[in-house]
């Protein structure tokens, strides 16, 4: 096995109650600080940081060069998990932050483990992959192989790996132990890539899609910070927090942040109207809609944004900050408008914007109902 630095933690946390408020001004601190070091991106951040706080994955989408892998190392180091080379939990360990580099020929034992012959003992012992960490990174997850893909989906799903006869646990909440993947993936290439499949991408509580910057300030900011720098500004961060604020703040969101009855009612109706069986509106713009799984993920992230803006209550406007990453993936466009829009110039960006067309109007015409 790889050598490691063993930490070995045997305690047992106390999920103390956590005031909104103090979630709020902790995730201020954390957001800030990625502020200062990636240039532009202040919504998309705080999606990962909405994300994580559901106890969902994230999707990251977007061309080379924008600072995806630098936002996961970003966020890894204020949680204090980049230095992390084992942790051991139940005489499992597990890595604070691991990066998959996904390629054809990456196998699905190469990120869960496998079992190793040990001549000195005559047996097999189970090799741990990379898998067994707080946050793993899979870069590039479209260009591993759909079994390999499949396996990874199924542990983000599950929770959990076997090796050999025995089940391993990639949770544990009660001794703090988080388990958060983000996946990114490059939507212009398509040679040597293997495209997630819908009922896999559902896997993800967002895709989280990162442009260029949008203004010139915004680029020549970036080159300001790098001008006198050699190294990535991310590592001048300091740790904010340690994991098992993540749980507590998980646990605490989940309990105390309430979804009045119009919120949920807005929330239903706009999940309802994604669907063109449904709504015959959306018919010239989407084959498939959300499905009810969406609408839970919809309403956890929904509760998150709420608290991370102070309150304890979900608002309507709530919901419409993290509908587009939540929902953009999950819903499949109609391939006429698709054809209609990649004729007229549009290539990879065509199908976000048929479903970003699609969610404000559903959205939309649910507001106007309630």
């Amino acid at each position: 096995m790889a050598n490691y630095i063993a930490v070995s933690i045997a305690w047992t946390i106390d999920v103390r109650p956590m005031e909104v408020r103090e979630i709020e001004e902790t995730a201020s601190k954390i957001i800030s600080s990625l502020n200062k070091a990636i240039i532009g991106y202040e919504k998309e951040l705080k999606l990962i940081l909405v994300a994580l706080l559901s106890n969902g994955h994230v999707l990251l989408e977007g061309v080379p060069g924008i600072a995806k892998t630098t936002a996961v190392k970003g966020l890894a180091r204020l949680i204090g998990l980049d230095a992390v080379n084992e942790i051991e939990i139940d005489r499992i360990p597990y890595r604070g932050l691991s990066r998959v580099q996904c390629t054809p020929d990456l196998m699905p034992s190469d990120i869960t483990g496998s079992l190793i012959y040990n001549p000195k003992d005559l047996k097999f012992e189970p090799r741990f992959g990379p898998i067994f960490s707080y946050i793993l990174l899979a870069d590039e997850i479209n260009r591993a192989i759909p079994r390999t893909q499949s396996a990874l989906l199924q542990a983000m799903q599950e929770r959990e790996v076997t090796i050999g006869d025995r089940t391993y646990r990639l949770e544990y909440r009660d001794k703090g132990k988080f388990f958060f993947v983000l996946a990114t993936q490059n939507p212009v290439e398509y040679e040597g890539t293997y495209p997630l499949p819908e009922a896999q991408l559902d896997r993800f509580l967002m895709r989280i899609v990162m442009e260029y910057p949008e203004t010139l300030e915004e680029e020549k900011q970036i080159l300001r910070l790098h001008m006198a720098r050699l190294r990535e500004p991310i590592e001048e961060l300091d740790k904010v927090i340690d994991p098992d604020w993540i749980i507590a703040a998980q646990e605490s969101i989940a309990l105390n942040v309430k979804v009045p009855e119009s919120t949920l009612e807005y929330i239903t109706r706009g999940i309802r109207y994604t669907r063109p069986e449904m709504f015959e509106p959306l018919r010239d713009l989407l084959l498939l809609g959300a499905s009810p799984r969406a609408g839970i993920y919809l309403m956890r992230a929904a509760k998150v944004h709420a608290a991370l803006r102070g309150s304890e209550e979900v608002l309507p406007e709530d919901v419409d900050a993290v509908a587009s990453a939540v929902l953009n993936h999950r819903l499949i466009p109609n391939p006429e408008k698709l054809v209609e829009l990649r004729m007229s110039g549009e290539t990879f960006t065509s199908s976000y914007r048929i479903a970003r067309e699609a969610i404000e109007f559903a959205l939309r015409t649910a507001r106007k109902e309630l």
